[in-house]
């Protein structure tokens, strides 16, 4: 497949015994670290201009999360071999493992869009110190705000077997999110980078995963790690905190905005009228400066 503006090399772990992320690690083995965290039905690409504009400098680690991306595509049957749990808890230890295995084990920049922030927010809970820098695009680290309906879009995917097989049959989700998740049309080529990847029932196994694990409910499996996420948010306060926000999203809109504000009330925020849900894709020219001056003005040796 053609992947513009994407002239990264992926690299490959085995997270698991058999199942395989694939991910990128970008610019000097010295720089400062920032990871960036995808979300569904996105990945890697998401990130790519921010890759461009920052590898220069700083080093991009930059995950597929397992069934996402090019990383494997295991089934989650219990007969399956290798089998994977798509479990939020599971994406963070994915995470760990990655980290550990590049021998980083220091102060990190996190940069988290859509799941990612659930994912990487989870993952800080492990050591928040380690969070020195925070780049947030439209995304949660709390539950579903109480002034939110939660979409019928998703709940087609969550809660219905039938859509849920819509889904995977027909790639709906991601082909959907490729053709609404931005104000901008984007190009057939950049689309079908979004989308192609998860063509094919075995392919879009973890867009419908991903789905089905979102936490609503006190009896969700996910929930006692966004409530702990939640919980440690405003803790975070005392940081550098950059916020870039398309507030055309119809899943995190400005009732989530206002949810980061009100924990990280010193927040740098660039809120767009006319972004959509991939942020980074509508404004990459205004927000990739943007980060990058947010970056070079907060350096780690001040904290």
């Amino acid at each position: 497949m053609n992947f513009p503006d994407y002239p990264f090399t992926p690299q490959r772990l085995d997270v698991r015994p058999g199942i395989a992320m694939s991910y990128l690690d970008e610019g000097p083995r010295d720089g400062d670290v920032i990871v960036m965290l995808h979300g569904n039905p996105s990945w890697s690409f998401y990130w790519r201009h921010l890759v461009s504009g920052l590898s220069d400098r700083y080093r991009c680690i930059v995950p597929d999360h397992v069934g996402m991306g090019l990383s494997d595509r295991p089934d989650d049957a219990p007969s399956a071999s290798p089998s994977y749990d798509y479990t939020l808890q599971s994406r963070i230890d994915d995470v760990d493992a990655l980290l550990q295995h590049l021998g980083i084990n220091g102060p990190v920049t996190l940069a988290v869009h859509d799941w990612g922030g659930m994912i990487g927010f989870g993952w800080a809970l492990r050591d928040p110190s380690r969070i020195r820098r925070l780049v947030i695009t439209n995304t949660a680290a709390f539950p579903l705000p109480k002034a939110k309906r939660f979409p019928m879009r998703l709940a087609m995917g969550r809660d219905s077997r039938f859509g849920g097989w819509l889904i995977r049959r027909f790639n709906l989700f991601a082909r959907g999110a490729a053709w609404f998740g931005t104000k901008r049309t984007l190009s057939k080529d950049v689309r079908a980078a979004y989308a192609g990847v998860y063509d094919g029932w075995d392919k879009a196994i973890s867009t419908l995963r991903f789905m089905q694990d979102i936490p609503l409910h006190a009896g969700d499996r996910a929930m006692p790690l966004v409530q702990a996420s939640a919980q440690a948010l405003p803790g975070y306060a005392d940081r550098p905190v950059f916020i870039g926000w398309g507030l055309r999203d119809f899943v995190f809109d400005k009732h989530f905005l206002d949810g980061f504000r009100a924990a990280l009330p010193n927040a740098e925020v660039h809120a767009f009228e006319d972004a959509g849900h991939y942020a980074l894709e509508d404004k990459h020219e205004a927000l990739v400066p943007k980060i990058r001056a947010f970056l070079d003005a907060n350096p780690l040796a001040r904290f």
